[in-house]
């Protein structure tokens, strides 16, 4: 009888146990491309940029690719992964992880106590939604990790301005055409004025308004080649468009036979902490 209570219980106690939580990937150095995302020559280049940065400002932030969370809540395992490597410097708190997951289409940027001011959540929501996501959405997995250190080293250097959104085709249409509209409309009622106040003295009525219809066609017309030529101007001038990240040449597929750990060198963490400051997103 105690036998088969002892059975029952040991049951019981197998049912009621939680899942094995997904293993922290050791710390191998600043790239751990555990999903194979990045080709050697890519890796190399973050690498030595997350390493420059670091020498230049103190900060350490890591990459992590993994190919599946195994049922692992995001941010939960990117906690665990950022106070496990301790990434940043003790008392300073200042690290941060970004963690790509390609499998759940899931993507985070965990970030260290010290630079929550700096690399604030809605900054790191927009990094995400505008720098990484559209990348990731179209399998190119190396750039979307790419612009989305250059962001976040950027961000906390202060050197990173948000690209500016192309306009759409039907956009630019629209606006032609609304500025035509525009320029024919002033062009007619200036020369409408004109007419009405015509000193020809032995120019009749019907010749005033002839006159004063083709002065409307030349004004409209004159209008519109001006407000368009300004109107190109500025947009030469300001750059209009999204430009793509400087940098990334071809390196836009999103499958490669490269992966591993980079930059190891002797990298590790400092001790830095993590209060669940950052963002998460998918595509």
């Amino acid at each position: 009888m105690l036998r088969a209570l002892l059975l029952m219980a040991v049951a019981v106690g197998g049912f009621a146990a939680p899942a094995a939580a997904l293993d922290v990937p050791p710390l191998t150095g600043r790239i751990v491309d555990a999903a194979h995302l990045l080709p050697e020559p890519v890796a190399k280049t973050l690498s030595d940029d997350l390493a420059a940065h670091e020498a230049r400002t103190g900060n350490q932030v890591a990459v992590l690719t993994l190919p599946s969370l195994e049922g692992e809540p995001l941010e939960e395992f990117s906690h665990r992964v950022a106070t496990t490597w301790k990434l940043g410097q003790k008392g300073k708190d200042n690290g941060a992880l970004i963690l790509v997951v390609t499998g759940d289409r899931k993507v985070r940027i965990e970030v260290g106590y010290g630079l929550e001011g700096t690399l604030t959540d809605a900054k790191s929501a927009h990094i995400i939604r505008e720098e990484m996501a559209p990348r990731f959405k179209g399998g190119a997995y190396a750039a979307g990790i790419l612009a989305g250190v250059k962001a976040v080293l950027g961000t906390i250097e202060g050197k990173y301005a948000p690209p500016r959104k192309a306009v759409s085709a039907g956009n630019k249409a629209d606006s032609v055409l609304g500025v035509l509209f525009l320029a024919v409309v002033v062009g007619t009622l200036t020369a409408v004025f004109i007419g009405r106040h015509w000193k020809g003295g032995s120019v009749g009525g019907v010749m005033a308004f002839v006159l004063a219809f083709s002065s409307g066609w030349l004004l409209a017309l004159a209008a519109a080649v001006i407000v368009l030529i300004l109107a190109f101007a500025l947009t030469r001038m300001s750059g209009g468009g999204q430009s793509s990240p400087e940098g990334f040449g071809g390196w836009g597929g999103g499958s490669f036979s490269g992966g591993g750990s980079f930059g190891g060198g002797g990298f590790s963490g400092g001790g830095g902490d993590f209060g669940g400051g950052g963002a998460s997103g998918d595509w």
